[in-house]
């Protein structure tokens, strides 16, 4: 039922009439034409320059403003570090090791969990405070995965913009050319601005552990690549009120700057490995194996149609199951069985449904 429907939708785009031959150039032109619902995700004010109250509804609250992937995370790191708070707090005589504040040996405690550090400065010592930290270093990484699949993303490609107007600095580039520009090299400049924040933060962790902590510039640095890595040998870690402070901040944020540093690196790869299959498909010869594989019709010629959709197959982009269910819902909103989309069809579409 897939094959005749995507024969349908092809022979009444590009039935051989008399009229194929006008038609091929407009044809082209529209196909070359299709835009991505990608471009729905990113804020026109950004790219134009302006200011976002201009182009988006401005709203009094500051919880309005951000982002759903931050109402999400902040919400649920709120909850995961009170709550530890308030447990590890009535527990805390039972924990060992160099104890400062209560509440903010609590939080501290509650960081060095959930992001898998692990100093030992401060141990569970009894079954109670084992039990409470399993349940909380579970918890805790499962909250970490989401901040990096939701909150740190989003920071990265909030800057992607501004990193991309300061390599282009003299050059002017339109809405259309930095779309363009990001699309292309979404994830290398993904990899730079998780590259140059890393680092950023391995200088401010080494600068402060050196001045506040008094450790020598080996053993700070030494420090801050345990913590970041969450080896966490427990020979160094933060012992001073200012210390544990600054570390419920540095820590949470390098550790999953690294961790979204491997992911990128990661997913640069990929896309390389992608791009040379493009490549590949690109500039390989048809022949007429391929002709006969793209001619969807039987006719033994190949449209502009036909021939795109047997180039995203072979890339990998599409797949026949995929295609099969556009082609299901395309034939759901074809009411008359004519082959193409008419507004006659989506309103007699809608009708059906209320």
């Amino acid at each position: 039922m897939s094959n005749l429907g995507e024969n349908s939708l092809l022979t009444g785009l590009l039935s051989p009439t008399s009229q194929r031959n006008k038609k091929a150039d407009s044809s082209r032109k529209r196909i070359r034409r299709c835009k991505s619902a990608r471009l729905a995700e990113l804020v026109p004010g950004e790219l134009d320059g302006k200011n976002e109250a201009t182009t988006l509804p401005h709203s009094e609250s500051f919880l309005d403003k951000l982002h759903p992937s931050f109402k999400r995370v902040a919400i649920f790191l709120t909850f995961y570090l009170v709550f530890g708070t308030i447990c590890f707090s009535f527990v805390m005589k039972q924990i060992k090791g160099e104890k400062i504040n209560v509440v903010l040996d609590a939080v501290y405690f509650c960081i060095v969990t959930m992001t898998t550090v692990g100093y030992g400065d401060l141990v569970p010592n009894s079954v109670a405070t084992k039990l409470l930290a399993c349940a909380f270093v579970f918890s805790g990484m499962a909250l970490v995965g989401l901040m990096l699949s939701k909150g740190a993303d989003y920071i990265v490609e909030r800057q992607e913009i501004l990193l991309i107007k300061a390599l282009h600095k003299h050059q002017k580039l339109g809405r259309d050319e930095m779309l363009k520009e990001i699309e292309t090299n979404k994830v290398r400049y993904k990899c730079v601005m998780m590259t140059v924040l890393l680092i950023m933060l391995i200088i401010v962790g080494t600068v402060f552990l050196s001045t506040v902590e008094k450790l020598d510039f080996i053993d700070a640095f030494y420090c801050v690549c345990s913590t970041i890595t969450t080896l966490g040998y427990g020979d160094k870690s933060f012992s001073t009120k200012a210390g544990r402070v600054f570390a419920i901040f540095w820590i949470l944020t390098s550790t999953l700057c690294l961790a979204q540093f491997f992911c990128y690196i990661a997913e640069l790869n990929t896309e390389s490995r992608q791009k040379d299959l493009v490549k590949w498909v690109l500039t390989r010869r048809m022949t007429n194996v391929d002709l006969e594989a793209a001619d969807l019709q039987g006719d033994g010629k190949v449209w502009a149609a036909e021939f795109v959709l047997y180039k995203l197959k072979m890339m990998g982009k599409v797949n026949q199951e995929d295609i099969s269910l556009i082609m299901d819902e395309f034939e759901n909103l074809d009411v008359d069985q004519s082959g193409t989309l008419s507004s006659c069809d989506l309103t007699l579409v809608q009708s059906a449904q209320t």
